[in-house]
């Protein structure tokens, strides 16, 4: 289908924006990619609404002054931080803050030491009914004070949280604000949180896989036996009510199963494609 200005969501009139006939370059070259990628075994993007990718070209060519929030939100094991890895990865060659910050939700977990510590194990913490995984164990309204301040342009201290011992220290890493933003984790496309995504991910993998690495990633942390059991079958039970929903709002849903080395040659593409055109040159494709 050819793009038009009528099938996509947020358009604006064409002698408005005197850009608009690279926007629909990028576009077309976006487009393109994701078919190419449709025809892999395992592609990277499972789906990826239209309207996204208009915006996506057309923030690309906006202000340079303006500010990119992407909310990557997943289960957990999904894959998520390996994502966020590997795509700032392959597009970044050295840690520059101007260029990419990254908030974790992760990082904003409540201090539950002194629960744990009364209670004596895990087992006995769970057995109280404490759980890591509802949106009541993070402090949403501060990740989220804190994504505007530096969407505004304002830096931050977000925690620093210690998942063996339920601590958190609450001026750890300082962030600056940045071109882009990437705010990943459980609950980050939940509401009252996704309205101020720019682009909204959501990254989806089977559940063999997520019980898998999730068991892996417990024992790192300390947690093993009957301890990591009721956790994880608490991890599946909140799962249905707080996170499987978020995938159904993505703007772009993606697989969780691909390689690390394919993750950068497809995030190396779009970003080199968006530049090339940008610059007047011919899409690499």
């Amino acid at each position: 289908m050819q793009l038009t200005t009528e099938n996509i969501d947020n358009t604006i009139e064409q002698e408005q924006f005197s850009n608009f006939p690279v926007v629909i370059k990028i576009v077309e070259s976006l487009k393109k990619i994701l078919e190419e990628d449709k025809k892999q075994k395992n592609p990277l993007f499972i789906n990826v609404k239209e309207s996204v990718i208009f915006n996506i070209a057309r923030r690309a060519l906006s202000d340079k002054g303006c500010r990119f929030l992407i909310g990557i939100a997943g289960e957990s094991a999904s894959g998520k931080t390996t994502f966020v890895q590997n795509a700032i990865r392959s597009c970044i060659a050295e840690e520059r803050t101007d260029v990419y910050t990254i908030v974790c939700c992760d990082d904003y977990y409540y201090d539950w030491s002194k629960e744990l510590k009364a209670a004596g194990s895990y087992e006995a913490f769970f057995a109280k009914g404490y759980s890591f995984d509802t949106p009541k164990a993070i402090n949403l309204d501060l990740m989220k004070e804190h994504l505007v301040s530096l969407k505004n342009g304002s830096a931050v201290r977000s925690p620093d949280y210690n998942f063996t011992t339920c601590e958190s220290f609450p001026h750890g890493v300082l962030k600056r604000p940045a071109k882009i933003i990437v705010n990943e984790g459980l609950y980050v496309l939940n509401e009252g949180i996704r309205d101020i995504m720019d682009v909204k991910v959501y990254i989806f993998t089977p559940f063999d896989i997520i019980k898998d690495r999730w068991y892996r990633r417990a024992e790192s942390r300390g947690k093993t036996g009957v301890a990591a059991d009721m956790q994880f079958e608490n991890v599946n039970m909140t799962a249905q009510t707080y996170i499987r929903p978020a995938m159904q709002c993505a703007d772009i849903v993606m697989n969780g199963v691909v390689s690390s080395e394919y993750i950068q040659e497809m995030t190396e593409k779009i970003f080199r494609t968006i530049d090339n055109i940008s610059k007047g040159l011919e899409p690499s494709i």
